[in-house]
């Protein structure tokens, strides 16, 4: 008998493991990586992180949302014709692009790609660009920032051309 409640319990345990996170930071953590998945060392410090995160609260956060959400139609255009701010939290495109693409569309703005982000090269130097980007880079998951790594590394290698 008391086999058969152990056998019970340890199922119960293991059935409670399988069960969906409803957490929704959860998309952010490394949990859906492979084990074997390749860790690479991400291009930004610390301490960018921590400029950024200022930087982007002062530029970026009344668009883009507090914590990188952006819109949550942001594919859809609006009544104007322009896209509306996209999520910069890996749940999104904004990880398809290259390091350049991503620098060049904060230095010139989003109007000439159909959206209505300003242009801030006269704002914002380029260290400062790189560190609101290495802000919202920490909040790409450890997989998705590998699929970007491949991406950026092919394509400042010449080796992808349609972007």
């Amino acid at each position: 008998m008391k086999k058969l409640i152990w056998v019970a319990l340890a199922g119960l345990v293991l059935s409670a493991c399988e069960q969906e996170q409803k957490d929704p930071k959860a998309r952010w953590t490394d949990s859906a990586a492979p084990a074997g998945a390749p860790v690479h060392l991400r291009w930004y410090s610390s301490e960018q992180v921590s400029t950024g995160a200022l930087l982007y609260r002062e530029n970026c956060a009344s668009c883009h949302k507090e914590n990188a959400e952006g819109t949550p139609e942001w594919q859809k255009r609006d009544a104007n014709g322009k896209l509306p701010p996209p999520p910069l939290n890996g749940t999104a495109h904004a990880w398809h692009h290259p390091l350049e693409v991503l620098r060049t569309v904060v230095r010139r703005g989003g109007i000439p790609i159909g959206g209505s982000m300003p242009a801030f090269e006269e704002k914002l130097s380029q260290q400062q660009i790189d560190a609101i980007l290495a802000w919202v880079q920490s909040h790409w998951s450890d997989k998705i920032y590998a699929i970007w790594h491949e991406r950026d590394i092919a394509d400042s290698s010449g080796l992808q051309s349609i972007r």
